[in-house]
């Protein structure tokens, strides 16, 4: 969705996505993703692109409104398909491996419509979606994520109404009236077992025969206890295991970590016994998702001040602490994303606490890189030289490499991004992308970060400590 555009082309339904970008008020620039970068037209160009660079994986996402129009059984359309068959067939015939997540965000507005997508989601429709596509794609994709960061849709979605449904607690903004004490742990539950009926499948009919891998992508953000003090060391605990185990301990384990069903007591679903069994073990590697990082201040015996993603673990995320900042900027301009701050420590304790809770787990970085903020008026030169963008990946590239010399079996790496793109309820006021994308034009051109990265793939030592270890073992982009 993010970078495709075509949105009514080939037969294509709408999605949530696209009902939401329509809405005046829900995207701060007022855009859409109607054209984004229009890479299904482009798609060839960008393949050239990643194959300049030296890549040996691309990551990207299935749009499920143009697999199934309707969302659901018996329904598939050939356009779809030959769409991404075609992505699918340039990237290996230049060596890049196809690293493919199956819901990032998105869901038809068809299943919308007919029982609200997450909160009375029918688990058979999603099942259907993931057959199609492993018979579709799986004699060529050995990569798959059935699901990118629940755990931040179940609360943006549900909590602060930033995307699809937009519910939240209080009405403002456009935003709809929801029951924030319930509704994201439904949808989270919907997606938990979701995620586990399509691994199921995989693993019964495709995964020996195809010679692959499934696994689901969590936002990974990181806290620091705000004091050094037991209350504040705890509430950065309560805030990581609220937002990673949430999702992660039932699929490894079975069940929901035992402080959240102290906490929320009956809001928390319950898994039954057979259930709990069919859960565990349900992926071959974990992916994460890693930007920001807070300090976590306790809020479980006085009054949070904040209506977060962390309320319920009682915690109030700030980014300062007697006036200064958390770290420092992620840019030279203002990102319109005020709690970006680099504290690239951060990766290798996200890994570490990934290594320790889940057995040492293969890890594969999804997504990790730096924003720019962008404006209207902007001249392309002010992107270019994105000297604060080679400091971020250098720093938490390093971060990560500290984190596998004390034995995390992480097996890939992946930047975020190639392109610009929307960047969902921001719009294109942010820049991610290692290449400028003119919207007016589409043309792209590589910024330095760009030019750095293709030497990195292609040996040159970053500084303070090498990082080949890392490109050895896969290094994704």
């Amino acid at each position: 969705m993010a970078i495709e555009g075509a949105y009514l082309e080939g037969n294509r339904s709408l999605n949530n996505w696209d009902v939401f970008t329509h809405l005046p008020g829900n995207i701060n620039d007022g855009s859409n993703a109607d054209v984004s970068t229009d890479h299904y037209h482009r798609y060839m160009e960008d393949v050239e692109l990643m194959h300049s660079l030296g890549v040996n994986s691309y990551r990207f996402s299935i749009s499920w409104s143009r697999i199934l129009p309707k969302g659901r059984f018996e329904e598939i359309n050939p356009a779809g398909i030959e769409f991404d068959n075609k992505l699918i067939n340039a990237l290996l015939q230049k060596g890049i491996q196809p690293f493919v997540t199956l819901h990032h965000v998105d869901i038809p507005q068809e299943l919308e419509v007919r029982y609200g997508s997450w909160l009375k989601y029918s688990k058979k429709d999603f099942r259907y979606f993931a057959e199609v596509c492993f018979k579709a794609f799986g004699n060529r994709v050995k990569y798959w994520a059935t699901m990118n960061e629940p755990n931040l849709v179940a609360k943006l979605g549900y909590i602060i109404g930033d995307i699809p449904p937009n519910h939240c607690t209080r009405p403002s903004n456009g935003c709809c009236y929801g029951n924030p004490a319930n509704e994201p742990y439904v949808a989270a539950h919907n997606m938990i077992l979701s995620h586990a009926t399509a691994v199921d499948i995989y693993r019964k009919k495709y995964q020996v025969k195809q010679g692959g891998m499934i696994g689901i992508v969590i936002h990974a953000m990181w806290y620091e206890p705000h004091r050094d003090t037991p209350a504040d060391h705890l509430a950065a605990k309560r805030a990581v295991d609220f937002f990673y185990a949430w999702i992660l301990d039932p699929i490894m384990f079975g069940d929901y970590p035992s402080e959240m069903r102290e906490i929320l007591g009956p809001l928390l679903p319950i898994f039954s016994r057979e259930k709990k069994e069919k859960l565990k073990n349900k992926l071959d590697y974990i992916g994460l998702n890693h930007y920001i990082t807070f300090y976590a201040q306790d809020c479980l015996f006085s009054r949070c001040n904040s209506m977060t993603s962390q309320i319920d673990a009682f915690v109030n995320p700030t980014v300062e602490r007697d006036g200064r900042p958390i770290g420092e900027p992620i840019s030279e301009r203002e990102t319109g994303m005020p709690d970006f701050y680099v504290v690239s420590s951060s990766m290798e304790k996200v890994v570490m606490y990934f290594k320790e809770r889940y057995n040492n787990t293969p890890m594969i970085v999804i997504e990790n890189g730096s924003a720019d903020a962008s404006y209207p008026d902007s001249p392309v030169e002010d992107f270019l030289n994105d000297t604060k963008r080679l400091d971020f990946l250098n720093s938490y590239l390093t971060s990560l490499t500290m984190a596998m010399s004390n034995g995390a079996n992480v097996k890939g790496y992946f930047i975020w991004s190639l392109l610009n793109h929307i960047e969902w309820s921001n719009g294109y006021s942010l820049r991610f992308g290692i290449h400028y994308v003119n919207y007016n034009t589409l043309k792209r051109i590589p910024k330095l970060s760009a030019k750095w990265y293709k030497e990195f793939l292609n040996g040159v030592k970053m500084e303070e400590q090498t990082v080949s270890d890392i490109k050895n073992r896969h290094l994704l982009s």
